[in-house]
């Protein structure tokens, strides 16, 4: 099923995101997440490519497994880090050949120990280039594309940053997919400037339950998101106490999606770390 199509049933549409392990016990372990994240009906769930391309292949197997094994429908995330447009082709034909129909173009972070992206030879630079390629090429995939409420890490400009979200959707995506944020402000403003942009897709909003205070405060450095004060003094006061963090970020997280969804959000999706409780949590209050 094309996930676009997921959109036209009225219905919020749950997702969830996955990262591939880079290791035989960290394989089993997510498809044992998988199995009791199929037990709360999501619409899909998306895995990511690792930086450089690195798990490239596990994001092909686990996705394809997803989908032919458990029987959920999956996405593919694809980014330009250290590919040229042939390696990008055959990629693209062997996610075709495993029956994948929805991918995620992404421009990708640099890899590991270097601090800036580096055009690859003969490859893309940005998302909106490889959506470009492969519209261009007939691959009948839908397309998923990142929106960040707050700005990308390395562009503060928001007018500038929707410009190029703008591009890339008349490049061809469908359906867009926003980073993490934790203030509902954040979204709303943006969907706000969208609109006005112009760009009438669907804006799911990506929602991260808090589970770990030196975790969250890590990835939101690195992903450019803000920990609006009061949520950070909660999360302080209770750091040492992994369950209370853990109840703190399900009970924010759960008010925000209620938020969301009555201000007209299209679904949520999950940023799970590969974890399912705190989702599983969530869920459950939001269809009680």
């Amino acid at each position: 099923m094309l996930i676009r199509d997921l959109f036209d049933g009225g219905q919020p549409v749950f997702s969830f995101e996955l990262f591939p392990p880079k290791t035989e016990q960290g394989e089993r372990a997510l498809l044992s997440t998988i199995g009791r994240l199929r037990e709360l009906d999501p619409s899909f769930i998306s895995v990511t490519y690792g930086a450089g391309g690195s798990t490239r292949e596990k994001t092909i197997d686990i996705v394809s497994r997803i989908k032919n094994e458990f029987d959920i429908e999956a996405m593919a995330h694809l980014t330009c880090v250290g590919h040229d447009r042939d390696e990008i082709a055959g990629i693209l034909d062997r996610i075709q050949a495993c029956g994948i129909e929805n991918v995620l173009p992404l421009r990708g972070d640099p890899p590991q120990g270097e601090s800036t992206f580096v055009r690859p030879e003969n490859g893309f630079g940005q998302a909106s280039e490889l959506v470009q390629f492969i519209r261009e090429r007939g691959y009948p995939f839908c397309l998923a594309g990142a929106a960040y409420p707050e700005g990308h890490v390395e562009c503060r400009d928001l007018e500038l940053d929707l410009g190029h979200l703008s591009k890339k959707v008349r490049a061809g995506v469908d359906v867009l997919i926003t980073q993490l944020f934790f203030d509902n402000g954040d979204y709303f403003a943006f969907m706000k400037r969208a609109r006005e942009a112009g760009i009438e897709l669907p804006i799911v909003p990506g929602i991260m339950p808090i589970t770990n205070v030196a975790q969250i405060e890590r990835i939101t450095r690195m992903c450019g998101s803000r920990i609006p004060d009061a949520l950070r003094e909660r999360m302080r006061a209770v750091e040492d106490d992994e369950e209370a963090v853990s109840q703190v970020g399900i009970e924010h997280s759960t008010q925000q999606c209620r938020e969301l969804l009555a201000g007209g959000a299209p679904g949520i999706h999950f940023y799970t770390l590969n974890k399912s409780p705190a989702t599983a949590a969530i869920l459950a209050e939001l269809r009680r």
